[in-house]
């Protein structure tokens, strides 16, 4: 006898779970606890098998019976509803995990547990939120070459074409990324080579004779700026580090006795530990820094822009 909506609401739970059928293998699960299971018992290939459909009353009778249908239409062709239900599943899942963005996130993370500097990952986070708000819900495998350069061309029209060009480099990796996780086929940035403009390069006035040379050696010689500033204009052609090295040195990290300045992982490019001999021209600016200030003083002060600009005051390491 087929079941309906009254027989249903009067079912009370009873100390172990019974079924109320419906006919054609669908039937109600009542368990002691009170929750109302619809079930499919059907079967295909000789074996007996269960399709768990979802719980009454979020799906009520007739569309209990929509799935009853629907199942022993895909039995005759040979495919089974529980198997089906389990892919479109596992579909819907990977239709939120393999979008552009979330995948993007994900190399993003990798590239944070493998050490890179935040300065570089922050401008790597930039360059692919520009295409958030065209490709950050596409399913990744699904994006064209086109499309791709439809997002960059419109970064070009602003005049900025090393931004597009980096971000077709950013872009890549995260589809290779993607490739390697088995959530896309190929690269569409590969076909992109030559299809942005390339940025004029403008070169930098650059010493390149001894005569000037020297006199840039004098210049920073009778330079009267602040003594943090003088000393590390005075350092810089002695010691050749890059100028975020020198800006954000400590005086923890310098052995002035043993002539070594020890630069830890985190300031570095390559983010291993530098050590870096001291020559004795080197160690005489730097006692002559150290020696009014206390120990912990960091090497840093205001006005020395040039190498990408000093905090306002001391601070202590």
């Amino acid at each position: 006898m087929a079941l309906t909506e009254t027989a249903i609401r009067n079912a009370k739970p009873r100390e172990r779970p019974y079924k109320l059928a419906d006919g054609g293998g669908l039937y109600l699960l009542i368990n002691p606890i009170g929750s109302r299971l619809w079930r499919l018992k059907y079967r295909i290939g000789g074996r007996e098998k269960l399709l768990a459909i979802g719980p009454y009353p979020d799906i009520p009778l007739a569309k209990a019976r929509e799935w009853r249908t629907e199942a022993r239409r895909h039995i005759a062709d040979g495919v089974d509803p529980s198997a089906l239900k389990k892919e479109t599943r596992q579909k819907a899942k990977a239709a939120i995990t393999n979008t552009f963005r979330s995948i993007a996130e994900e190399h993003l993370a990798k590239l944070a547990r493998e050490g890179l500097a935040d300065i570089t990952l922050n401008k790597r986070r930039w360059l692919l939120g520009l295409a958030y708000p065209v490709l950050g819900e596409r399913d990744v495998a699904t994006i064209t070459a086109k499309e791709l350069l439809d997002v960059l061309r419109t970064v070009e029209e602003t005049g900025r074409h090393e931004t597009a060009r980096r971000m077709r480099a950013a872009l890549g990796a995260v589809f290779r990324y993607a490739i390697a996780t088995a959530r896309a086929e190929n690269d569409p940035t590969f076909a992109l080579r030559d299809a942005l403009t390339t940025p004029k390069v403008t070169h930098r006035a650059a010493v390149t004779t001894p005569t000037a040379f020297g006199a840039l050696l004098r210049a920073v010689d009778g330079y009267a700026g602040q003594p943090a500033s003088t000393a590390a204009l005075r350092l810089m052609p002695l010691l050749f580090p890059r100028p975020g090295e020198l800006r954000l040195a400590t005086w923890p990290e310098f052995d002035l006795d043993k002539g070594i300045w020890s630069i830890p992982a985190e300031r570095m490019k390559m983010r291993r530990p530098h050590r870096v001999p001291l020559p004795p021209q080197a160690v005489a600016i730097l006692r002559e820094l150290h020696w009014p200030a206390p120990w912990k003083v960091v090497l840093r002060e205001v006005g020395f822009r040039a190498f990408g600009g000093w905090r306002h005051g001391a601070e202590e390491a």
